[in-house]
């Protein structure tokens, strides 16, 4: 059956969504902003809303307060996450808690009456308010179903198997599926998850024209055929979108399909795109080092609390060392505050478990609240690991993996980190399949790190401590 045509200039890329995102959520802060200042000028004894106001009373640094908002809100950039209402929930409340938490450590070491505190309060209030409203007025607009992009997955072997399960588990959806093509006569008909296998390459254009399809996902695992080829680029010549199955997972899940991926690919496209600018490395390297000094005077503090925690439970030592791989293989200490038992490991080497039983009372404790992780900043400031990068794992597990997950050794490209991509969005892992899949994650990082995406992952990892996530 026919569908209506849709106007072209609805159908935005992701990068276009985040632009827009990106242009709202500036109005609102800037906004916010305005209002802050009205505000506050009303209630000041001294003088009223007015340009010597805005000249005198505040501080420079208040004049900034949009610009490190918009920074809090960098993980509501990946477009499937702000088309979420939940999600979009939790990203402006952590933002209100950090900037909170941090305004209200800056005051209590000031001098008394030094910050504006009424002026960064209505900030807060409006920039939440008003964030929250444009974010609901956003879901409203793009995710609506005549806005998403009608698709035809081209495909229906295991790799179209996999791309359905991923996209039938989104929500809200991120496509309107309508079908599958595949050129072998015995799957046609075929229900593959919610949808059915309604066509070959003689009946590609036809189905594209009735169907009013904007997009073609090509989720063929070997060689395609001439036929099918010759097809897709008559759809592109059409104005037919084309992207790929390895594309669209990696989008949607922001983790790297390694069981899809043909030997080659690590070469070819992976190693290729992991090449990082200089500006990159150096911003990297000055985040290191300063938050690592950070780090290391945090542990300073809290070292004597969580020192006599330790003693008082189960003894010596305070400290627990590990031969753990770093980047290129190479062999380093890592530094924890001792969470399990002395002799966690007297039957041999094992992998960290949720709940696992060999973690002492107060070492769940330091566990939920990553306090046991403070002493990597010792590693960090050495040079060994870094703030953000994949989790150091040992040789004998490393030697393991890479025997058990394809492409397992290329998280080794990297430098580790204390806190990492997988590390947020999947936790630990008790099993290969588990392992597998923060592989996924890893490989997504090393592929696509920027300087914004360390700064989100350090942001949503603070949010887990205050949240008490650690495991």
């Amino acid at each position: 059956m026919e569908t209506k045509s849709r106007p072209k200039r609805w159908l935005l890329s992701a990068s276009e969504r985040v632009i827009i995102l990106l242009i709202g959520d500036v109005l609102m802060s800037l906004v916010s902003l305005f209002f802050a200042l009205y505000l506050w000028a009303a209630g000041d004894a001294w003088m009223q809303f007015s340009l010597e106001f805005i000249r005198d009373r505040p501080p420079f640094w208040y004049f900034l307060l949009p610009i490190f908002w918009v920074i809090l809100l960098v993980e509501l950039y990946d477009v499937h996450r702000a088309s979420n209402i939940r999600e979009t929930l939790k990203g402006i409340g952590l933002a209100a808690l950090i900037t909170s938490l941090v305004y209200l450590l800056i005051y209590f070491t000031s001098e008394p009456n030094s910050l504006p505190r009424r002026g960064v309060s209505f900030f807060i209030v409006f920039a939440v308010l008003l964030t929250l409203v444009w974010r609901l007025i956003y879901i409203q607009l793009f995710t609506s179903p005549h806005l998403l992009r009608r698709v035809l997955i081209i495909g229906a072997g295991n790799a179209g198997e996999t791309l359905v399960k991923v996209i039938t588990d989104q929500s809200p959806p991120p496509f309107n599926v309508i079908g599958l093509i595949d050129d072998d006569p015995q799957k046609q008909g075929d229900q593959i998850g919610d949808y059915h296998v309604i066509g070959d390459n003689h009946t590609l254009i036809d189905i594209i024209k009735e169907q009013d399809i904007s997009e073609l996902i090509l989720a063929i695992s070997g060689e395609m055929k001439g036929d099918m080829f010759q097809s897709v680029l008559t759809a592109q010549e059409m104005g037919v979108g084309l992207s790929t199955m390895p594309q669209i997972y990696e989008d949607l899940l922001s983790r790297v399909p390694i069981f899809l991926l043909e030997a080659e690919w690590i070469v070819r496209s992976f190693v290729e795109r992991t090449h990082t600018s200089t500006l990159y490395q150096l911003s990297k390297n000055l985040i290191d080092f300063t938050g690592g000094l950070i780090g290391f005077l945090m542990m300073i503090v809290f070292f004597p609390f969580i020192s006599l925690g330790i003693l008082l439970e189960s003894g010596f030592p305070i400290f627990f060392t590990q031969e753990r791989l770093g980047r290129g293989g190479q062999p380093f200490k890592i530094i924890k505050f001792r969470t399990m038992e002395r002799d966690a490991e007297k039957d041999g080497v094992r992998m960290a478990e949720e709940n696992d039983e060999r973690v002492t009372r107060f070492g769940w404790f330091l566990r939920k609240s990553h306090l046991d992780e403070l002493p990597q900043f010792i590693n960090v400031l050495r040079g060994e690991m870094s703030l953000v990068g994949p989790r150091a794992e040992r040789p004998q597990l490393v030697e393991y993996f890479q025997n058990q997950i394809p492409f397992y050794r290329a998280r080794l490209l990297v430098k580790p980190g204390i806190t990492g991509w997988a590390q947020i969005n999947f936790g630990y892992a008790g099993t290969v399949n588990e392992t597998a899949i923060k592989l996924e994650y890893d490989l997504y990082y090393i592929e696509h790190r920027h300087l914004l995406m360390d700064i989100s992952i350090i942001l949503r990892t603070v949010g887990q401590v205050f949240g008490f996530k650690g495991q």
